[in-house]
């Protein structure tokens, strides 16, 4: 199944100056060259029509609803098809909510079809092949773009306008495309996935970057507004000493998470012990992210909050994704174990 929501590959030129989206997804499909060659059956979905940054949670849940009815049927993968803007946090969500054994691919462009050597035809047939690859079983959600596949988990958008602007600093890519067939050389150790958001559970999350002499003016009066918040810390996750009570005061109230600002490694928890440091901050009630970089963290950190996780929860759920702590004790991991298996036996 492939589901088109917009973006930079469905956009052509508008009466206001510049590209919007306006492609349909079978317009789409009829630019890739040699999906006749495949053994494959393609069904298309209009979605949205919408820049990537115009994406809301809302219109992803959907997505992943029309997909966990479609997987149910009688599809063996989908493929989403949208703006590259926000595909990093995008595609995590889905991989959060899927929890079947089929491939769930999110690929798009970096130069739309009025220009020269647009790459969205050839990033669509490289997903639908990644989609339709036994190969591809039991990985997730998986970002496919310039013949590389990576783990929504670990995806990151790099550059503003390169086609190679998608790369996966911590494991580098899953695989590659080559001659047509995807080649995986590295394998996902676990997966971790989240319950449904509860029934008009739509939490508010802060993201704020720590930068030099900050004085914390964004963290004033946060407490009321928003129902948890992600710090993105320098280096390993520290902060000026000045916003250390803020913080503190903060963790208190709402879940804090503590990432690095860097986008690749670790946050630690022992090696440094001044105030504002790693230790102290995860001392004061916040929470390390791990290896996920604060867009990850708030994804994950929105997704737990939207099912109803409690503290506890949401600490057990932080170390596993972020890779400190072991993927059995995912707080979900017999539902997904179960239900991953049952449906491979069919």
């Amino acid at each position: 199944m492939l589901i088109s929501l917009g973006g930079t590959i469905a956009m052509t030129p508008n009466a206001g100056g510049g590209v919007a989206p306006a492609l349909s997804a079978d317009e789409l499909l009829a630019a890739v060259p040699g999906p006749a060659d495949l053994d494959v059956v393609v069904q298309t979905t209009d979605f949205r029509r919408l820049p990537g940054a115009s994406l809301g949670f809302d219109d992803l849940v959907a997505v992943m609803t029309l997909i966990r009815e479609q997987l149910a049927a009688d599809i063996d993968g989908a493929v989403v098809v949208q703006g590259t803007d926000t595909i990093e946090e995008t595609s995590y969500l889905l991989d959060l909510y899927h929890d079947g054994p089929q491939p769930v691919v999110v690929t798009g462009a970096m130069r739309n079809p009025t220009l020269a050597g647009p790459d969205g035809p050839a990033n669509l047939l490289a997903a639908v092949q990644t989609a339709a690859s036994p190969a591809a079983r039991n990985l997730g959600c998986l970002v496919v773009l310039a013949d590389e596949i990576h783990a929504a988990r670990h995806v990151r958008k790099t550059h503003s306008t390169a086609g190679s602007t998608f790369q996966s600093p911590n494991g580098g890519p899953f695989g590659y495309l080559v001659e047509g067939q995807p080649r995986f050389v590295n394998r996902t150790t676990h997966r971790t996935t989240v319950p449904a958001p509860a029934a008009g559970r739509h939490p508010r999350i802060a993201l704020l970057t720590v930068s030099l002499g900050d004085d914390g003016v964004l963290l004033d009066g946060i407490a009321g507004r928003v129902d948890g918040a992600v710090i993105g810390g320098f280096g390993v996750g520290h902060v000026p000493r000045q916003l250390v009570p803020a913080l503190s005061d903060l963790a208190d109230k709402i879940p804090v998470i503590l990432a690095s600002r860097t986008g690749a490694g670790s946050v630690l928890t022992s090696t440094y012990g001044f105030p504002g440091s790693e230790r102290d901050l995860l001392s004061r009630g916040l929470i390390s992210a791990g290896f996920l970089d604060p867009l990850k963290a708030r994804i994950l950190l929105r997704s737990l909050l939207a099912a109803d996780a409690d503290r506890k929860t949401i600490s057990a759920a932080f170390a596993i994704a972020g890779d400190y702590a072991d993927p059995e004790d995912w707080p979900w991991a017999e539902s997904l174990n179960a239900k991953t298996e049952g449906v491979a036996r069919a």
